[in-house]
């Protein structure tokens, strides 16, 4: 192409714009084919299993450690109620709607690490 001329670019507005074999703008939305704009972000349930699963974990260890020198009793009392809030939490985030399947396994991990915590705060102790 002569410097002189000016590159012919098509009109999105009339026709497709491609690359290649990819759609890249159409005439009806002037969105590339690949983008769906009706969709949204919708978390899965293992994402807020995981979120509950990390958050327990770090704060039934802060727990521990800063409730070492404390009574075992005091230490699983706190323990619960973080865990119950851990799970107030988790069910707010949309828990309520997931399956049967993950809320259940979702309670069982609160107080299976529960219950670790009580091992290791001694409480299980012969």
């Amino acid at each position: 192409m002569p410097d002189s001329e000016e590159p012919q670019y098509k009109d999105p507005r009339k026709e497709d714009i491609t690359y290649g074999d990819r759609r890249i703008s159409r005439p009806d939305v002037s969105l590339p084919d690949w983008e769906v704009p009706d969709s949204s972000y919708r978390p899965v349930p293992i994402v807020w299993f995981t979120g509950a699963l990390f958050v327990e974990l770090f704060v039934l260890v802060g727990l521990g450690v800063i409730l070492a020198s404390q009574s075992a009793w005091v230490a699983l009392a706190l323990a619960a109620a973080a865990t119950s809030g851990i799970g107030v939490w988790t069910w707010g985030r949309g828990m309520q709607t997931a399956g049967s399947g993950w809320k259940i396994a979702t309670i069982v991990m609160l107080l299976v690490q529960l219950a670790f915590f009580a091992m290791a705060m001694g409480l299980f102790a012969g």
